[in-house]
């Protein structure tokens, strides 16, 4: 199953002041937030734990990290189990929260989701956010 893809970000109404990379960001964030905390699949761990380790090491953004080693698609291939029904509950659905607690947590200066900057210091701020998110939904899940 395919929860989003970069490509469908930069089509249409993307704004024409960014690089397409920049409709990687918000995808980047959310999947780099639940491999680096246990929720990698095993794609990433058995055949590809190169690119994990960059990551792990902050050697590569999350929106590179994404468009390098999952090709711009986050997909169920991404999580492990317990990472897709997370996915399937905060992030794929329509009515999902996860893009309203990112621009809650990142869009306070910028224009839109996509002027996020693809960086470390982004990925900071929303990652507790994101850990309180996982919290309730493991409350919630067991």
């Amino acid at each position: 199953m395919k929860y989003d893809d970069a490509s469908w970000h930069y089509g249409g109404e993307f704004p024409s002041d960014l690089p397409s990379e920049a409709g990687a960001t918000h995808i980047g964030m959310f999947a780099a937030w639940c491999v680096l905390n246990g929720l990698a699949g095993s794609l990433h761990i058995e055949d590809f734990p190169e690119n994990l380790e960059g990551l792990r090491n902050r050697e590569i953004s999350p929106g590179d990290w994404l468009r390098t080693a999952c090709d711009e698609k986050f997909t169920d291939e991404d999580l492990n189990e317990e990472g897709n029904r997370f996915a399937s509950q905060y992030y794929a659905p329509e009515d999902a929260p996860y893009l309203a607690d990112y621009e809650e947590a990142l869009l306070d200066s910028f224009p839109s989701l996509y002027h996020v900057p693809d960086s470390w210091e982004s990925y900071d701020r929303l990652a507790p956010l994101l850990r309180e998110r996982f919290e309730a939904f493991r409350k919630g899940d067991g």
